[in-house]
């Protein structure tokens, strides 16, 4: 079994950043990893690549050739992606005995909630090398200090879990510089654990964009509500500590934990019914102040 993390996340995420960081953690902590960019948007690595989409196509060639602007265009080149799955599928083979694999998928978040090119890549790779996957899935911090882009956040979020049908992680990136923007209105665990969205609806109405749209709102909130499927982790890409507890979460949900034990039911039920600690593992290494306000 191979094992990895299909990464996703919308423009200033840190989506690159993150599977640069992720693969230096990685590999400092003995594994083998192999990242593989699949984003044709991006123009300055800041990593090494196994694989790279621009051996395949580039993204400047398709726009000028076909006058299509950079979200039509990476459309266009998933789609064509998914007619070469091949092509892929060849370069993967070689680094299968041994390798993590790091997949950073565009930024379009399109892709990830309404298209199927990109779901359907991931799943011929599943079946066809017998991947085990999880989905990384990366928000800015700094949306929790705005209810309005929070619940925008949260209905993303929603959304490309119910679509991509994969192990799922949130992520809200950047959480060292969430101070930055402003005082939260709750304490973080009220956004990261997704609490009782109805308290947002009295900072909601204090801005006049958003009064307007009271009950469409408060609609969106119940159907994220109803779901109860959403939460988040949280990262700092340059802490050790903050990269390896959300490497934790990620080993158990794509089932990575298990691979080095015996494939006896009792060792498997020992790790998968042991505590995680998951409230440790989901928050930095911030005062406790900062987490658990004044």
């Amino acid at each position: 079994m191979v094992f990895g993390q299909v990464v996703i996340g919308p423009p200033g995420s840190g989506k690159t950043t993150y599977c640069n960081g992720m693969s230096q953690f990685l590999s400092l902590v003995g594994r083998k990893v192999a990242v593989i960019n699949l984003d044709p948007a991006n123009d300055a690595l800041p990593y090494e690549c196994a694989i790279n989409i621009e051996d395949l196509i580039k993204l400047s060639d398709v726009m000028s050739e076909h006058s299509l602007g950079p979200n039509g265009g990476l459309v266009y080149c998933m789609d064509y992606l998914e007619m070469n799955i091949d092509w892929l599928e060849e370069k993967l083979k070689p680094l299968i005995e041994d390798h993590y694999f790091l997949f950073d998928f565009p930024g379009q978040v399109e892709l990830f909630s309404l298209h199927t090119n990109a779901r359907n890549i991931i799943n011929k790779l599943i079946k066809k090398l017998d991947l085990r996957l999880t989905a990384v899935h990366l928000v800015d911090a700094h949306l929790c200090c705005d209810p309005g882009k929070y619940v925008s956040a949260l209905l993303l979020s929603l959304s490309t879990m119910l679509h991509l049908e994969l192990p799922h992680i949130n992520v809200l990136s950047k959480i060292d510089l969430i101070e930055n923007y402003g005082n939260l209105a709750f304490n973080l665990d009220f956004y990261t654990d997704v609490q009782d969205l109805s308290y947002l609806q009295y900072h909601l109405d204090q801005d006049p964009r958003s009064a307007k749209y009271r009950k469409l709102t408060k609609e969106l909130c119940d159907v994220i509500d109803d779901f109860s499927l959403v939460n988040f982790s949280t990262l700092d890409i340059q802490d050790k500590e903050s990269v390896g507890n959300l490497v934790k979460l990620i080993d158990k949900s794509n089932g990575y934990i298990f691979s080095s034990i015996d494939s006896s039911a009792v060792e498997f039920s020992k790790i998968a019914a042991a505590p995680l600690d998951w409230d440790y593992y989901r928050y930095p290494l911030l005062p406790l102040y900062k987490v658990y306000g004044d």
